[in-house]
């Protein structure tokens, strides 16, 4: 379609502004329907469904196209949103915390597994129709509406151990949460991500633009290079999952948190495939820790009876921080100076020297909530590289076989 910068900007930025104002809705929606899996089933059911207006715009909408799928993809991401957090709150119940990291862990390499095959069937799709993308795009999305009403099933199966809390119990609104967020450990650890999430979203979303723009890459070196942190999560997540349930997720959140802001910088060293693929490695390893330990760290924080509002207030905020770095990156980007005759290049500087910032001036005032043993971070990265931890694993290699 044609997107300009400021376009692309729009198409990530709205979708996460209206999120943040529709999820703040999610938990007085959920009680309401009484149970949150009352609640879950119709929304999704919907969400679902909203794949049917993008799939329209090709042959409903001649001009324009862009901005209707701004609008459409505004509405359905509006529509995910508000199953987040009674999700998440659900499956806090149903997983022990002594298990979260080892559990969701082997969840993320399954998610990170069927992504990365329909990831290459969409590729091969839109290589196959070539000289028809109109009906390319109409198969992925017509996919994945199927795969939504197929994980829907699923969830009618999905027990929820607490349906509704005692009507005495004790709840702060979303406004008194927000009030106290400078105070609590919990609240800093918002506040981290939002600007966390703010000095990302400055870039994040020109990735694509960058790779396919102003390198010309073919659209399977995209998908590969898209892939490989997909493929690197599956490997890994597990690994960072049992770290996690026994250093704590704050010793993982660290040690990531530090790595990330490097990896906008490395790609301003070359612009060669073979880089590219080499830093998403490192992206993969160091993403795979922190999205995972981001999303269980609320849960452990978040006292049970607060718990959804709390995590409606995190995929709130942190929806804010994407929006406003968005908008920025994708207005200010054409007026900065350019980096090997790139502004997208300057714009993944900011984006890394930013998350250092962020890193260094607030993640020390955040503190572990479990009861966990010290573990030094080389200890967690190179532990297995000793000697004794590698004749062990080769002791129980040999005698599986």
């Amino acid at each position: 379609m044609q997107a300009t910068t400021q376009q692309i900007g729009y198409l990530s930025s709205f979708p996460s502004f209206a999120n943040m104002l529709i999820s703040l809705s999610a938990p007085m929606m959920a009680e309401r329907a009484g149970s949150r899996r009352a609640f879950l089933l119709p929304a999704d059911f919907i969400l679902a469904l909203l794949f049917l207006p993008i799939l329209a715009i090709p042959y409903l909408f001649h001009t324009n196209q862009v901005w209707w799928l701004i609008a459409f993809f505004t509405l359905s991401s509006v529509a995910g949103s508000v199953i987040g957090a009674p999700w998440s709150a659900m499956m806090a119940d149903l997983v022990p915390p002594e298990i979260r990291g080892s559990y969701f862990g082997i969840r993320n390499r399954i998610g990170g597994f069927i992504t990365l095959v329909f990831s290459f069937v969409a590729a091969g799709l839109l290589q196959l129709f070539s000289g028809n993308t109109r009906m390319a795009f109409t198969l992925i999305f017509a996919g994945a509406m199927a795969g939504r009403l197929i994980s829907l099933y699923f969830l009618s199966l999905t027990p929820d151990p607490h349906p509704a809390l005692p009507l005495n119990t004790p709840k702060q609104s979303i406004p008194q949460i927000a009030h106290g967020l400078f105070s609590t450990n919990i609240g800093r650890f918002i506040i981290f991500s939002v600007l966390f999430n703010f000095s990302q979203n400055i870039a994040a979303p020109f990735f694509s633009v960058y790779l396919l723009r102003e390198l010309k890459i073919s659209y399977i070196n995209y998908q590969i290079i898209n892939a490989i942190p997909t493929v690197v999560t599956m490997f890994i997540v597990v690994w960072w999952g049992k770290h996690a349930d026994k250093a704590g997720n704050i010793k993982i959140l660290h040690i990531t948190a530090l790595m990330i802001p490097f990896i906008t910088m490395l790609w301003l060293v070359n612009s060669s495939v073979i880089w590219i693929c080499t830093v998403q490695v490192y992206s993969g390893f160091a993403w795979a820790g922190f999205n995972l330990c981001a999303g269980l760290f609320i849960w452990d924080a978040a006292p049970q009876e607060n718990r959804t509002r709390y995590i409606t207030l995190f995929g709130a905020l942190g929806a804010l921080g994407a929006t406003a770095g968005a908008l920025i990156g994708g207005n200010l980007g054409p007026h900065l100076p350019k980096i090997s005759g790139s502004y997208f290049l300057t714009l993944f500087l900011a984006s890394g020297i930013l998350r250092l910032l962020v890193v260094f001036g607030l993640f020390r005032r955040i503190s572990e909530v479990r009861d966990v043993p010290p573990v030094k971070a080389t200890e967690i990265l190179f532990g297995g590289l000793r000697p004794a931890a590698i004749a062990g694993w080769w002791r129980r290699t040999a005698h599986k076989t």
